[in-house]
């Protein structure tokens, strides 16, 4: 007979929770992908053309930029209180996505894209920050099992909706989508509330002290001063940049191009994500021995190297293989970035250091897509390729110049 030990019950609400954490971040993914599909719909819904797309998607990484450093700062000011946080969040997410569906004007269609990048973007500090701290020797394996649930929602969503494209329209599409993040946002509250001991054990620290903002900008301070923390924030900054240009300009090239259809899209979106389902935990738990540096360095390189590749022989049946190749990569490699911010600020800190990294990620992600629109609307995909693979490149060396060994000192 198995006796159930304080212990042993701990260790089952962490996973829990764990769970919990990766299918919400799977939906939040399934819904952005599935509108990366519905760009050619709402493209023609509105008529806009190429830059204006660029601008919803700027206005989309502006917002998210600029609510996640104060977000990062309120969570762990808040921290006793992330949970109700982290509902709220999937609350107004939904809320956004409604906005979209309704929305009657071009202007209304871009708050909503707003309010969903600072529902997101927020959601995703708390969520990173309690996951490094429930799961400290297997940081780098369980962050990317949490990006192998946002790979899941990245498949299912583009494929899944490429077929309602062809029966629904793209808000009705939406409309019915809203229904999950709802169901979610009950979810989190139960899972937590279920399982405080284990949100309990993992909080024996000093930051289960009082509140105090005046230390947190300290704090803060020093770790920006005394550790490569910047140049980590760089290459997610410019990571981010090449994340954003792909889905958002490799729907537009599919369809008009090529020539796909809404399925045929939702294929080769679904395809770019599937391999990074296992591929991701599988870097994560290589990071986890070997060293963050040994594995990301080869993935932004590899990265560079494919889509290269796509530029220059991108038709036909090399298009869907090198799309699939990518797929071992390109998801795989934020969730690195997020651990190697963690093993560098420790748990001191945690949500503000991941809301400094959005913040440079998404502000630097935001004046990608105009970019990518202008190349893409004058000069054509393979010019907008070519740039992706320039910052993929740029990316890989500056990772390979941090000193990992620079660490925040452990004060309060």
């Amino acid at each position: 007979m198995t006796v159930s030990t304080p212990e042993h019950r701990t260790q089952q609400g962490s996973f829990l929770i764990l769970f919990c954490f990766v299918l919400s971040h799977g939906t939040f993914h399934f819904m952005s992908q599935s509108f990366s599909v519905m760009l050619p719909a709402v493209k023609d819904t509105f008529g806009i053309n190429p830059v204006q797309i660029g601008a919803i998607i700027m206005a989309k990484e502006l917002a998210a930029g600029l609510s996640s450093l104060p977000g990062g700062m309120l969570s762990d000011y808040l921290r006793h209180h992330r949970v109700q946080i982290m509902a709220l969040c999937m609350l107004v997410f939904a809320a956004g996505w409604l906005m979209i569906a309704f929305s009657p004007i071009y202007q209304l269609l871009m708050v909503g894209m707003m309010i969903i990048a600072v529902a997101g973007t927020i959601w995703h500090l708390p969520s990173l920050a309690e996951l490094g701290r429930l799961f400290t020797q297997s940081r780098g394996t369980v962050l990317a099992v949490h990006g192998a649930g946002g790979s899941l929602g990245d498949i299912l969503g583009p494929v899944i909706t490429g077929m309602l494209l062809g029966a629904m329209s793209w808000q009705g599409i939406i409309s019915m989508y809203t229904v999950v993040p709802l169901i979610i946002a009950v979810w989190i509250l139960w899972a937590f509330g279920r399982n405080h001991n284990a949100i309990n054990v993992a909080r024996e620290s000093g930051l289960e002290e009082k509140d105090d903002l005046k230390a947190q900008l300290k704090i803060t301070r020093k770790i920006l001063r005394r550790t490569h923390i910047w140049r980590v924030n760089l290459v997610a900054g410019f990571r981010g940049m090449c994340f954003t240009i792909l889905i958002t300009f490799l729907p537009l090239f599919m369809n008009e191009d090529l020539g796909f259809s809404s399925k045929s899209i939702g294929f080769h979106f679904g395809l770019l994500w599937t391999i990074g389902i296992v591929a991701s935990p599988m870097m994560g738990h290589l990071s986890d021995r070997w060293g963050r540096k040994v594995v990301l360095v080869p993935s932004l390189l590899y990265s560079c190297l494919f889509i290269i590749l796509l530029a220059l022989i991108g038709i036909g049946g090399w298009f869907t293989l090198i799309i699939a190749m990518l797929g071992i990569s390109v998801r795989s490699d934020y969730s690195l970035v997020s651990a190697t911010i963690l093993d560098i600020t420790g748990d001191q800190m945690a949500t503000t250091m991941l809301g400094v990294l959005s913040f440079t990620r998404f502000l630097m992600g935001a004046a990608s897509p105009l970019i990518a629109g202008a190349l893409y609307q004058y000069y054509g995909m393979q010019a907008t390729l070519f740039f992706v693979a320039a910052l993929f490149l740029a990316s890989a060396i500056i990772f390979s110049s941090v000193d990992l060994n620079k660490k925040a000192v452990q004060t309060s």
